[in-house]
């Protein structure tokens, strides 16, 4: 797993109180020796004796003693023990599941010190834990509810089918319905696992040299049956060769999910055009379709988890695809770009070095 080395800006403090503590000491020590020595003098002219004088000069030191000990605890109670006990207090509520928790710093943006940071980073934390939270819940509500569907699906089908009178075209059709069901949801579990490996880093990408040309053009045959069905003329612009060093395995879920989401998004007669280019540090590959399109909105969400813009083709999907493509993207240090517009259909264009990948 990659880690991020936390590095603070220079203008944080360094020193907490002592310099500060020195000034007020010292200029409060004269103080106090001139008083003393105004006692002193007071006293003189008094004439009281010298148990006297050395009794006052003790109560005198005493009283100036209390003095500095109730300054030193005041400041260290402001500058170490609260921020220290409201951490301990937030961190016990993060502990029971509050990731509402929110401690103010000490000092401004401009005169922060490292406990200032250190708070900081304690809100920036629970911040993130929160977002962790929330995820795993929208996640574990989305699996639920995609999976309930094809059940229900399955479980209704199988009871008509346990009915006596059927004829044979619906148990056909309805066995066929079941069939499809369980492909889907077959698809889930197996895009769930796969997506749950790729973030764990459960799957170790595997980088060797291929003809991504070759690649390319074996998936897109894969949807020859598809694209006929629909009457989509498909156009592919790709060079002879182009070699990349990457895992092709999981290059081809990529390629396999925009194409599909292509042909899928686009109406009858309408048309899919892949695109290949490279130069000698990138190779580029535009996957575009006349399809419905999207909002600006959609784009915002469309490799989330389940993200689905167009509920008119939830049934043919189930929102991971994308998920998938930007994760396995991520591994091979590519990237991946859209330019849509709702009506006018959309361009998804990926970017892949051609000199490999850096493993985390």
């Amino acid at each position: 797993m990659k880690r991020k080395s936390i590095s603070h800006n220079n203008t944080v403090k360094k020193i907490r109180l002592i310099l500060s503590l020195f000034a007020t000491y010292t200029g409060f020590l004269f103080l106090m020796s001139g008083m003393h020595t105004g006692l002193l003098v007071l006293m003189d002219r008094l004439q009281c004796g010298g148990v006297v004088q050395s009794a006052v000069a003790m109560a005198y030191w005493g009283i100036v003693a209390a003095g500095i000990t109730w300054f030193a605890v005041s400041r260290m109670r402001k500058t170490y023990e609260i921020p220290m006990q409201q951490l301990a207090e937030a961190t016990s509520k993060v502990a029971a599941g509050d990731f509402s928790v929110y401690i103010p710093t000490i000092h401004t943006a401009d005169k922060m010190d490292y406990v200032d940071v250190m708070i900081k980073d304690f809100n920036k934390m629970v911040e993130e834990l929160g977002s962790i939270e929330t995820l795993k819940t929208d996640f574990v509500s989305n699996v639920s509810h995609e999976m309930k569907t094809p059940i229900a699906i399955i479980k209704n089908y199988a009871e008509v089918l346990s009915a006596d009178r059927i004829e044979d075209g619906q148990r056909k059709e309805y066995a066929e319905s079941i069939e499809n069901a369980a492909t889907r949801l077959s698809d889930l579990i197996g895009n769930i696992l796969k997506l749950n490996k790729l973030e764990n880093q459960r799957i170790t990408p595997e980088a060797e040299d291929y003809d991504v040309c070759r690649q390319l053009c074996e998936c897109i045959l894969q949807f020859e049956d598809a694209w006929d069905e629909k009457e989509i003329e498909l156009e592919a612009e790709i060079e002879d060769t182009a070699m990349i060093r990457a895992d092709a395995s999981l290059m081809e879920l990529v390629w396999n999910n925009l194409l599909s989401n292509a042909v899928k998004f686009t109406e009858s007669g309408g048309s899919v055009t892949v695109r290949q280019t490279s130069d000698e540090n990138y190779i580029r590959v535009s996957v575009s379709d006349t399809g419905c399109g999207m909002s600006q909105e959609c784009m915002k969400h469309i490799f989330d988890k389940f993200y689905q813009g167009d509920t008119s083709h939830s049934k043919e999907g189930n929102g991971l695809g994308l998920a998938l493509v930007k994760r396995v993207l991520e591994l091979m240090d590519g990237d991946i770009q859209i330019v849509s517009e709702e009506g006018q259909g959309s361009t998804f264009t990926v970017t892949l070095p051609v000199d490999g990948m850096k493993f985390l």
